[in-house]
């Protein structure tokens, strides 16, 4: 246990997306459970109802205080109550950070207030989202430190904050490049990177604010990552190489029954838990029956993530791929590309006669049983990654849900679509042998044969292919996840115990 502090403030400040809202959560009770410092999560209103409702339904996160941070969207061109990123298109999306710099004035009052209580003595430190680089500044005006705090891993954020701070990518029509921080053999292509990045000329407009907030975050006083050593040697190595910062590797941020995969009651909050105010797609239990009728290791898990979604031949596609694997497969399904993410499914959008072929019973079967299960918008991932039936994940490669399936020891079968998903995928293929790559791009174009070559390749029983290595090292990477959060001697559990010596003895 760290050396603890009777009085002492820390204030956390995450980006509004649930994929940073939720882990910022998580390393609140980290921090809480090892210390007795306070801890105050502040976001716009809507975020912090969110959190709060969490918060209430979990005993562990109940001493946990909120702040609201003054937030008016329609004054940054926003649609009213928009505060975070769910189900918004990429255009608004960068209006929204934009709009989070008018966060600073609130947070000022914020820490204003708290060192007012305090009879003069600012909070320990503030810990905020790497897009927050201006609470650098913030910190320093209140005589304080800050700490960058990034929700990816290593290997994804040093890809992407050194992608936007140095373009190396600039001027090459196509092939492979260096990117700084990096070693020489671990070359990048211009099929990893994103639209916006891949178009940014360093005044562009995700470029304007982008490359000012990571080079502020360079002043933190260091930085806190979702990872750990073991689990990303290469990625932790390129982020100290790249922020020239301490560099405290505290995860991953997963709930304790999850990473022991034990059947304890846990209420801690999972990294994808379903979000307040949203209605199930499906219920948990029916999930659990469809897998419980299917082999160990059999199972496709087919979900893009809160914020993805791919285009309507690439739907059409990945449905036909499915069926033709002949394999059992759960798929969380949302409208494609250029339709609202948040309504109805359209029958239009699949093959002719999909749905009712694949959820039927087949009678042919010794043990009658449905080959899928489709569900609208929202499934219970944590239960069905844990399900022993699970035998791979086709994944949008998000960190959170990296995280969930590794630590269960399902392999993926990647489709990054966003943000810094292509380098987690480059990272989990080339350097963990965990995952084979479908495609990169929601709008790439994906062949039915692809799909069904895929999930062969990574649920296959052939002795001695692809599939078997795949799922030897997703279990090898199991352990690491394990070994890292073990209490007393995991690599995280130390990492969490020094940084908090640190803000007590520095």
């Amino acid at each position: 246990m760290a050396p603890s502090d009777d009085g002492g403030h820390i204030v956390m400040l995450p980006f509004m997306a649930h994929g940073h809202l939720i882990p910022f959560l998580a390393l609140a009770r980290r921090i809480q459970r090892r210390s007795r410092f306070t801890i105050t999560i502040a976001s716009t209103p809507v975020n912090v109802r969110r959190l709060r409702s969490t918060a209430m339904a979990d005993p562990t996160l109940k001493a946990i205080n909120f702040a609201e941070l003054a937030f008016d969207p329609s004054a940054h061109g926003l649609p009213s109550n928009t505060e975070n990123t769910e189900n918004m298109p990429l255009t608004q999306m960068v209006d929204l950070c934009y709009a989070s710099l008018s966060l600073r004035a609130p947070l000022e009052s914020l820490v204003a207030n708290i060192t007012c209580r305090e009879d003069g003595r600012p909070p320990v430190c503030i810990i905020s989202d790497f897009f927050f680089g201006w609470a650098a500044d913030v910190a320093k005006a209140f005589g304080t430190r800050n700490y960058t705090f990034t929700t990816c891993g290593a290997y994804g954020t040093s890809a992407y904050v050194s992608m936007w701070l140095h373009l190396p990518h600039r001027g090459m029509e196509s092939g492979k490049f260096i990117v700084p921080a990096f070693p020489e053999r671990c070359l990048f292509d211009k099929s990893h990177l994103v639209g916006m990045i891949r178009e940014a000329d360093g005044d562009d407009v995700w470029s304007r604010f982008l490359r000012p907030q990571f080079e502020l975050t360079l002043n933190s006083s260091g930085w806190l990552c979702n990872t750990s050593e073991e689990f990303e040697p290469l990625g932790t190595a390129a982020l100290r190489n790249l922020v020239k910062r301490p560099v405290w590797t505290i995860g991953p941020l997963l709930p304790d029954a999850i990473v022991r995969n034990d059947d304890s009651s846990d209420s801690s909050t999972s990294i994808s838990e379903h979000r307040p105010g949203k209605p199930l797609g499906i219920a948990p239990e029916r999930c659990v029956e469809f897998l419980d009728e299917h082999p160990p290791g059999s199972v496709v898990y087919v979900c893009f993530g809160s914020q993805n979604t791919i285009t309507e031949s690439n739907m059409k596609e990945l449905a036909a791929g499915l069926e033709a694997s002949e394999r059992p497969f759960i798929w969380v399904m949302r409208p494609p590309l250029g339709f609202d993410m948040g309504g109805e499914m359209r029958d239009e959008w699949l093959p002719p006669g999909f749905e009712k072929r694949v959820t039927r019973v087949d009678e042919k079967k010794k043990k009658k049983k449905k080959r899928g299960l489709l569900v609208r918008d929202w499934a219970p991932q944590l239960e069905i990654l844990r399900h022993s039936s699970t035998g791979a994940f086709l994944s949008h490669c998000g960190w959170n849900s990296t995280l969930e399936s590794l630590s269960q020891g399902v392999p993926i079968i990647g489709w990054p679509m966003a943000a810094e998903q292509a380098y987690n995928a480059k990272m989990m293929a080339e350097e963990m042998g965990v995952c084979v790559e479908l495609a990169r791009g929601a709008a790439a174009e994906v062949s039915r044969e692809e799909v069904r070559r895929a999930i062969e390749a990574a649920v296959g029983d052939a002795e001695g292919g692809k599939g078997k290595e795949l799922r030897e090292r997703a279990m090898e990477a199991r352990e690491k996840i394990r070994r890292a959060v073990t209490e007393g001697e995991g690599s995280s559990v130390k990492a969490m115990d020094e940084f908090l010596r640190n803000l007590v003895t520095s």
